[in-house]
């Protein structure tokens, strides 16, 4: 790695910046506000697609850490701070609450919230969360994105709408079964003499030895 250049003064100069360097850093989710400024009716439209960080889920579906999310979004100057408009699109995976079938979606979610600027009426009037505060030049996107994207992840997702879930007698999925699928039901009150002889009895009550009945999923 060559060294770093000098300059006439004796000082060392970093050289080039690389990208980690500028600001607002590495991360994609803090935008910096400076190209806005603060004039009311200022504008800025971005349109970029961001890594998700881990743990944006709930039990059974979410979005995969690194899933690709897909902002499109108008940053506006007004007096109070920044308000933010747009839509996100967000991957997410996880399994079917009836049958756990592997499910991949994705949710296409509008967003509108006000980031106030520090020491503003809305700022000092406002309780700790119940306002999204801008931090000197930056605003942080990735919290927003979050509590969007968790309040409306399904807490019962499903494959399909009419998925049939699984047969309770051998546990495999039900729409992959023929209709006339069914199990056997043997009476408890009788398993003792039908493992004995051999013979199946009912589920219904009965003499032991009769005709067992069947319950179809």
């Amino acid at each position: 790695m060559p060294a770093a250049a000098s300059n006439r003064s004796g000082a060392v100069s970093p050289g080039p910046r690389t990208a980690g360097d500028r600001r607002p850093g590495a991360n994609p989710w803090r935008i910096d506000l400076r190209e806005l400024g603060r004039r009311a009716g200022s504008m800025q439209e971005i349109d970029r697609t961001v890594p998700a960080p881990d743990g944006w889920r709930v039990e059974l579906i979410g979005v995969p850490a690194g899933g690709d999310v897909h902002l499109r979004l108008r940053l506006e100057s007004v007096m109070e701070g920044v308000l933010v408009t747009g839509d996100l699109d967000v991957p997410v995976t996880g399994s079917c609450a009836r049958c756990l079938e592997p499910i991949e979606d994705t949710l296409h979610l509008d967003v509108q919230e006000l980031y106030a600027y520090e020491g503003s009426t809305t700022e000092a009037t406002s309780e700790e969360d119940e306002v999204r505060r801008i931090e000197g030049d930056f605003l942080d996107l990735a919290p927003l994105a979050r509590d969007t994207v968790v309040l409306n992840l399904p807490l019962a997702p499903v494959c399909t709408e009419d998925c049939a879930g699984l047969c309770v007698g051998c546990g495999q999925r039900l729409d992959d079964l023929p209709a006339d699928h069914s199990h056997e039901i043997v009476d408890a009150r009788w398993a003792g003499l039908a493992e004995k002889f051999g013979t199946p009895t009912a589920s219904s009550p009965g003499t032991p030895g009769e005709i067992p009945t069947t319950e179809e999923n």
